[in-house]
């Protein structure tokens, strides 16, 4: 488990301020340390069904793999900056990011990032890096793709954080881990980020041929109430095509299930951050 430090009392009233000062950005943390959730897909299909809808969208990946990277179509071994250099301090957020989409920006990532972590360690208050990089940055919408694990990468979006989305495959083991992560969640609330919310969970993977994944649903709902998103992400061929093209759902093929599914959850999360519908 982590160690945390407090942060300053003026890093806590930042996040207040900017809180009630930047109303018009979101910033959201997608999140389950349980690898092959759809974690990656999720924030992709998100971001750029709310980028087509109008809104200003900025991804960024902050998993070393780079797979919200690549997966939008940029080459991780171009860059020759990306998140790695704004959390060490060595280049500004704007001036790494990357045009993916009309209205929709990547801060793309490659491995180096790994590193990170081991050069933070002695840093104090090493927990706000990423909030402090992202003040001023004025997007609608800040997609975070967050590392599969309870790290300092992790703690970083959640202290930079609105929100969290998680996502939850629909097999065996589903919740595995959830309760740790809870714990964490409830950690950075308490002493980094007392304006975290749970903005949602959202069902991946989900075949409804079978009873496992209802009864993996049911649970869930008997977990979050009404947390837990109305619509749920299907097992669909075409969706685990997409990243290999470097295209979301929507240009690799807008009338498939898992366009039509990641719809719907853009217009549940639109409609739980902004109040109206997309």
């Amino acid at each position: 488990m982590p160690q945390f430090t407090t942060g300053t009392e003026n890093d806590r009233l930042m996040v207040k301020r900017r809180n009630i000062q930047s109303m018009s950005t979101h910033i959201i943390a997608i999140l389950n340390q349980k690898g092959g959730v759809g974690k990656t897909t999720t924030a992709i299909n998100l971001a750029s069904y709310l980028a087509k809808q109008g809104s200003s969208v900025l991804l960024v990946d902050l998993d070393p793999q780079g797979n919200a990277t690549s997966g939008l179509g940029l080459n991780k071994t171009d860059a020759e900056q990306g998140t790695y250099d704004v959390l060490l301090g060595g280049a500004k957020a704007m001036d790494v990011v990357k045009p993916a989409a009309e209205r929709l920006h990547v801060m793309p990532t490659d491995a180096q990032l790994a590193a990170l972590e081991i050069e933070l360690v002695e840093r104090p208050e090493r927990e706000f890096v990423l909030k402090r990089a992202l003040e001023g940055v004025e997007y609608d919408y800040i997609f975070i793709d967050c590392p599969p694990a309870l790290s300092l990468l992790t703690i970083n979006a959640l202290t930079a954080a609105d929100s969290l989305l998680i996502p939850v495959q629909a097999e065996y083991y589903a919740l595995e881990g959830l309760s740790q992560l809870l714990q964490v969640v409830q950690m950075v609330r308490q002493g980094l980020n007392p304006g975290l919310d749970l903005l949602g969970v959202v069902m991946t993977m989900y075949d409804s041929r079978t009873a496992l994944s209802q009864q993996v649903k049911n649970e869930v709902q008997e977990h979050f109430g009404d947390k837990v998103f109305d619509v749920v992400i299907p097992r669909n061929v075409r969706l685990a095509e997409a990243p290999s093209y470097g295209k979301s759902i929507f240009e690799h093929d807008r009338w498939s299930k898992g366009s039509k599914a990641y719809r719907h959850l853009g217009k549940e999360v639109h409609k739980r951050v902004k109040g109206k519908p997309s």
